[in-house]
């Protein structure tokens, strides 16, 4: 089983991680490599815990999530297969400051991040690897504030279904986006509330973009949705 989660990494890994690990650095790998099924909804680790793992999403959905305030939940970040979390505190040397969460059933790899930080130290491709990937989410984090804070509800949720469009692509009917996201969620991805939500997606079907079926949503007019997402 753990083998062949490892031979669906190396062949669906985009980050081409593994092209950079000798042979005994791949045994070590398959060696301590361990695998988690979650349920949906289910916390992967939580805010405030040490963290001990590099994790690896095989199959599912997870959400990195942190507590604001009143109680109130932001989305930072979405992760697809096959993606690597959950490290950054570790390099900071410091506690999880968010959360992770499946979205829906996910199988999840994680492997000691002790024996990752030997690998980093051996290996100076590896090491860049995280510094690019490290890099990268900063980037996109930076890009992300500007627009949760300038833009307005109509912009920020176009993003958001933008994002989840680029994240996890559509359906084989080629509109209906592959992930049921419940409304705070998605109010939770756009930095606003789920009424307002709901409101704005009612306007976007209105306006002949989308069709929203339940969970389901079908994007009929993409040019138009990033056209917003954009200009917001």
């Amino acid at each position: 089983m753990i083998k062949s989660a490892l031979e669906k990494i190396m062949r669906e890994d985009m980050s081409e991680i593994w092209t950079v690990l000798d042979g005994n650095e791949k045994r070590l790998i398959i060696d301590n490599f361990q695998l988690h099924n979650y349920k949906k909804n289910q916390i992967v680790y939580g805010e405030g815990e040490d963290p001990e793992f590099l994790w690896c999403l095989l199959k599912g959905k997870v959400k990195k999530i942190k507590d604001g305030v009143g109680g109130r939940v932001q989305i930072l970040r979405l992760m697809r297969p096959v993606q690597y979390f959950g490290y950054r505190a570790y390099f900071a040397g410091e506690k999880y400051v968010s959360s992770a969460a499946t979205l829906e059933e996910s199988t999840i790899g994680s492997l000691p991040m002790k024996l990752v930080e030997e690998m980093i130290q051996k290996n100076i491709n590896l090491a860049m690897f995280f510094i690019h990937e490290l890099s990268r989410n900063l980037g996109n984090s930076d890009s992300r504030i500007v627009s949760l804070t300038q833009k307005h509800i109509r912009g920020r949720l176009a993003e958001a279904l933008t994002v989840l469009l680029d994240n996890y692509g559509y359906e084989e009917d080629g509109t209906t986006l592959r992930i049921y996201m419940a409304r705070e969620d998605l109010a939770n991805l756009s930095n606003m509330t789920t009424s307002n939500a709901i409101r704005t997606l009612s306007c976007f079907a209105q306006e002949k973009i989308i069709v929203v079926d339940g969970r389901r949503i079908k994007i009929l007019n993409e040019n138009a949705l990033r056209k917003i997402s954009k200009f917001g």
